[in-house]
């Protein structure tokens, strides 16, 4: 099966209210996601956010997945994807911090 999730893009941010950084992608070779939000989970790990926009009286969802495979997906591979990109992170400062 071809991958689902290509141009896997991770920006970490300064954590802030559970924010920790956001994520951009390609889904089947057709479709950009972009703005997806990664939060710190209370009990431990990740969860993901996608974005919304706000009228005057209420508020709506640009995109989402509507499947829960799909959601799965995103998830596993935006999770993946943080998670290596954060270690590097770590790695660097400490070999700098010595």
């Amino acid at each position: 099966m071809k991958d689902r999730i290509t141009e896997l893009q991770i920006v970490p941010v300064k954590p802030s209210n559970g924010l920790v950084g956001f994520a951009s992608l390609v889904f089947d070779g057709c479709l950009y996601l972009g703005s997806i939000g990664i939060y710190t989970r209370p009990e431990g790990g990740y969860r993901l956010t996608y974005p919304t926009r706000k009228t005057t009286n209420s508020s709506f969802n640009v995109f989402h997945p509507i499947n829960k495979d799909v959601a799965q997906q995103i998830e596993r591979a935006v999770i993946k994807k943080f998670e290596d990109v954060t270690k590097m992170y770590v790695g660097h400062n400490q070999i700098n911090t010595g």
